[in-house]
């Protein structure tokens, strides 16, 4: 049996992990979903960073009994990226879904580029440093996969994302751990797109090139977990074998 701990990206909470819940229990694992830190039911928290929200994925994994597969979809990654630094022990494969690592001085809104950072600065100013998530018009085809009733369910879900998450860095460790297998589940890139931009020295790409990243394509929208939970299970179920065999 494998343990997974499964946080999910911005406006979303544990329960965005459901289905895929469902799907590893079946499976014979076990799945801990957790809502980041200042989401959600756990909004109360203000002030939240990035690092605040690491600190805390890593204070989950101290709790558990033995290392998990940890998985960070979207803007989760770069969160657990730096949560598996620092708990290595704890972390038998790290899977990002639809995501990728950050250097430890770009923030969200460093990568999303300067017209769509000044867009994303100008809702948290007039949501009082919350950033909600947009409408399916402005998310546009990474909404691929998923029905209006499922896409409008969620949106009603979903929950601000305090200022300091896309604003904030998270701390990096100087160099990326080799024993540590890495899994890409590529949805709205590709393999191809990753080597292109390694080359270019894209930030969140550069680093998947290393013997411990692989990458499996699941072609979908940017929520697999809503529009392809059961693919999305097998994929994790085979990162969770593969886990175990490398690194200690």
């Amino acid at each position: 049996m494998t343990t997974f701990v499964l946080v999910p990206g911005f406006w979303l909470g544990a329960w965005a992990w459901d289905a895929v819940v469902a799907g590893l229990r079946e499976s014979g694992h076990d799945a801990l979903a957790l809502t980041p830190l200042g989401v959600g039911e756990r909004e109360a928290h203000t002030g939240v960073s990035t690092e605040d929200q690491v600190d805390d994925v890593v204070a989950r994994l101290r709790e558990q009994d033995e290392p998990v597969v940890l998985v960070g979809h979207s803007g989760a990654g770069p969160v657990v990226v730096a949560a598996a630094e620092r708990a290595r022990d704890e972390v038998s494969a790290l899977v990002l879904v639809d995501t990728g690592p950050l250097p430890g001085d770009v923030s969200h809104l460093d990568f999303v580029g300067p017209e769509r950072a000044a867009h994303v600065r100008r809702v948290l100013a007039d949501n009082a440093g919350r950033y909600p998530m947009p409408s399916r018009e402005e998310l546009g085809p990474i909404t691929a996969g998923i029905d209006e009733t499922t896409f409008a369910a969620v949106h009603a879900r979903s929950a601000p994302v305090p200022e300091g998450v896309p604003c904030t860095t998270a701390r990096r460790a100087e160099r990326g751990d080799p024993t540590l297998p890495k899994i890409v589940v590529a949805c709205i890139f590709t393999a191809a797109d990753v080597r292109e931009g390694a080359a270019a020295g894209a930030p969140g790409f550069a680093e998947m090139t290393g013997p411990e990243w692989s990458i499996v394509e699941l072609p979908t929208g940017h929520w697999p977990m809503f529009s392809e939970p059961r693919a999305l299970t097998d994929v994790l179920v085979k990162a969770g074998r593969a886990g175990p065999t490398a690194g200690r």
